[in-house]
């Protein structure tokens, strides 16, 4: 899997580690942006990231910065992104299996980093289940369009996308 990785200073160790694991497990590993030690703003590497993502230079992108919510906040910020902050193995199943997450937001001072590989291969084996889910990532998509998602017609394109699973 093509994987862009991106963090600001307090991620950087993170970042560097998991670009060797995921090499060492057969990944095609970008690293878009580092805050290779000096301080850096965490919206530059989190909008790197997903735009690599965006135009489909990577199939999935991960970024780490000290708590993980500013780059998950930046990050959802990029069109088409379901950035996901994630701590544990749970949430990095759900955020793949019910929300089609394509950036996973971790927090190195937060979670050791046994557990972030533990997430990263968790998240990253997990496929999108469809189905009900798709219907709601359909609404989130309706959200990105300025629409009421409540209001938004996306059964059609939610029942496309899941298979009308």
């Amino acid at each position: 899997m093509r994987i862009a990785l991106g963090s600001d200073h307090r991620g950087d160790t993170a970042t560097a580690d998991l670009a060797t694991y995921l090499k060492g497990r057969g990944h095609e590993v970008t690293v878009v942006d580092r805050g290779d030690g000096a301080t850096s703003d965490y919206p530059d590497q989190a909008y790197n990231v997903a735009t690599a993502v965006r135009q489909g230079q990577a199939e999935r992108g991960i970024l780490a910065c000290g708590s993980g919510i500013g780059m998950s906040m930046a990050a959802n910020k990029v069109r088409g992104i379901r950035a996901a902050l994630v701590y544990d193995d749970v949430s990095a199943r759900r955020s793949r299996a019910h929300n089609d997450a394509n950036v996973l937001c971790i927090s190195p001072e937060m979670t050791p980093l046994d557990q972030i590989r533990k997430i990263v291969d968790v998240w990253l084996a997990t496929e999108f289940e469809g189905g009900r889910h798709a219907r709601r990532v359909a609404k989130i998509a309706a959200i990105e369009r300025g629409e009421n998602p409540a209001e938004a017609k996306i059964e059609a394109e939610a029942e496309a996308e899941a298979g009308a699973g």
